[in-house]
């Protein structure tokens, strides 16, 4: 699921890509305006951004949870259309999100524990996009490892929701920042870091104390 060297094949298609998305929920509260985002085969990008910008709603869209607005999404070719149950079915069996509430998404005490379970457990059924929203995050160091070292060992495509900017630093080379239901920025995670200005104006600010041009990320 590497990305294609253009040397040997063709590249395939960004799966997933997301072309002027548009979503509200009934009652009018609108949450996304015209987004657009491809994250190429292979790649782990993480989608930061405070509570309230639309960061579920969006990939709740990438396998057809959502739908019903403006834009286009689709999942290395084919788009995800609720109409053709076909279509979907292959999607679903091709996205796999790991949803932020505990009771919906760990049936395991630990990380690892849950991904080794077995039918429960989303990695367990192979997915070639796998959506964590907001993975469990701790203060202890290897704790705050253990997650950032499972998803880099999966070979799999990672768009990943959090809100957790060092934790988005170590996984994810790229990152797409979330400002209210837009992208707001879309460049190298440590690059969007070190933009204090950025930070601010999208409510993005790390924690007291940190800075990201201490880090070493494994890619770097």
């Amino acid at each position: 699921m590497t990305p294609a060297d253009p040397g040997t094949g063709p590249v395939p298609p960004p799966s997933p890509e997301v072309s002027g998305l548009a979503h509200a929920y009934p009652g009018g509260h609108q949450t996304l305006f015209g987004v657009g985002l491809a994250v190429a085969c292979g790649e782990r990008v993480a989608l930061p951004g405070p509570t309230g910008t639309g960061k579920t709603t969006l990939v709740l869209h990438l396998d057809g949870i959502l739908t019903g607005g403006a834009g286009s999404v689709t999942v290395a070719g084919p788009r995800v259309d609720p109409s053709d149950r076909t279509a979907l079915a292959g999607i679903r069996r091709r996205v796999g999100i790991v949803f932020q509430d505990p009771d919906d998404r760990l049936l395991m005490p630990a990380v690892r524990e849950d991904v080794a379970f077995g039918p429960a457990a989303v990695p367990a059924r192979r997915p070639e996009i796998l959506v964590p929203d907001e993975p469990p995050s701790d203060p202890a160091p290897a704790s705050r490892r253990e997650p950032a070292d499972i998803l880099r060992s999966l070979d799999v495509t990672v768009p990943m929701v959090t809100h957790d900017l060092p934790h988005a630093l170590e996984p994810c080379p790229r990152s797409a920042a979330l400002g209210v239901g837009v992208i707001a920025a879309d460049g190298r995670t440590r690059d969007l870091l070190c933009d204090e200005a950025l930070m601010r104006a999208h409510r993005l600010e790390p924690s007291f104390g940190f800075d990201p041009r201490s880090v070493t990320p494994p890619y770097a």
